[in-house]
């Protein structure tokens, strides 16, 4: 998708202390009209402090945060064109479901034929025609979801800012839920802030992931680009799964190194470094069970299989190098071709050498 250059949001040097503690650390970026922006990063990262910062719920200790082109330093939360929904959603049980998606509209005084339209507009968008009498009880929790996000964007935010949403969802209905909030962005149009430690979420949904570690962004880029070429190791092992091996190089341009049980590997280096001692990374999926003796620009490896973890098209192989304790997961591939497979068997693995990715060693 392309986004034209206009920023709903934009962060200038962005800091939040608390005491000694630095919990958001010199952030700059900007969040694109229409786009579906996720940050994406480990528990304690920074990523509500951020959020709460941008909604106006705490004030910066340095920088600036601008929407739409004006500072909100001095703007009071209500007074911000933003809206937050929350995981534990906020609704009001005793409320029906148009009136919950109402409720800000009355505060700001609008006649009811107004709310009425608006509200009824906004329950065919959010796929809900029909249900404006329904209490918040006789609710699915992904209906719940729609209604919270609807009750948001009813007061026309020009960013809606979404903390972890589904959280506390069980795991079918967050798989529905993460096709269905995609959808609805794309229908509404509005700029979504998605907040989330589940790379799968942010892979999904987003046009735009920047991954956050100790207040800073590692990485902002297109989920494919993310999990292709990550920048850094700790995008590398936080997106996605893979094999890490210590190595030490061996030889530089092209780069060969050595495993810790003394193979020697073709590699790619990731970032720009000097350093010898190394991480050496690859993913489940990249690695080719069997590969024929012609294929060339591969590293083999003698593999024996000690254990299958099945989960239908996600079956993956724990096999470890032979002689070595060195353990390798792989990726089974979803046709019937290696179905034959079982614990014990001895089997031959290939990576191509640009699937061999290097980083300083963290």
């Amino acid at each position: 998708m392309n986004f034209m250059n206009n920023p709903v949001l934009e962060i200038k040097n962005l800091r939040k202390t608390f005491s000694n503690f630095v919990a958001v650390d010199t952030l700059n970026f900007q969040v694109e009209d229409g786009c579906f922006f996720s940050i994406l990063g480990p528990s304690g990262c920074g990523k509500t402090t951020l959020l709460r910062m941008i909604a106006g719920f705490l004030a910066p200790s340095a920088g600036q945060l601008l929407i739409r082109g004006e500072d909100m330093t001095s703007v009071p939360p209500n007074r911000r064109p933003v809206n937050l929904v929350f995981q534990n959603l906020a609704l009001f049980p005793m409320m029906n479901v148009h009136e919950n998606i109402a409720f800000g509209l009355k505060r700001q005084g609008l006649k009811s034929s107004e709310i009425k339209q608006k509200v009824g507009a906004l329950l065919e968008r959010v796929h809900l025609s029909g249900y404006g009498k329904k209490s918040i009880s006789q609710l699915s929790g992904g209906q719940k979801q729609r209604v919270a996000i609807a009750r948001s964007l009813v007061l026309e935010p020009s960013l809606l800012l979404l903390d972890e949403p589904l959280g506390a969802l069980d795991l079918k209905l967050r798989e529905q839920m993460k096709i269905e909030l995609k959808k609805l962005q794309a229908d509404v149009g509005t700029t979504f802030m998605y907040i989330t430690h589940d790379q799968s979420e942010a892979l999904v949904m987003s046009d735009r992931v920047a991954v956050m570690n100790e207040g800073r962004f590692e990485q902002i880029d297109t989920p494919r680009h993310l999990y292709s070429n990550p920048a850094t190791s700790f995008v590398a092992g936080f997106v996605g799964e893979s094999n890490i091996m210590p190595v030490t190089v061996t030889k530089r341009d092209p780069l060969k190194v050595t495993t810790s049980y003394g193979q020697q590997i073709h590699a790619t280096m990731a970032t720009q470094s000097e350093e010898k001692e190394l991480d050496l990374y690859v993913r489940p999926e990249s690695i080719i069970l069997n590969p024929p003796e012609t294929l060339g620009d591969i590293n083999r490896f003698a593999l024996t299989v000690r254990n299958i973890l099945f989960d239908g098209s996600n079956t993956k192989l724990l096999a470890t190098v032979d002689h070595t304790d060195c353990e390798l997961t792989i990726a089974l591939p979803q046709n019937q071709q290696f179905a034959h497979i079982d614990k014990g068997d001895s089997i031959t693995a290939g990576v191509p050498f640009d699937s061999c990715r290097c980083y300083p060693r963290r």
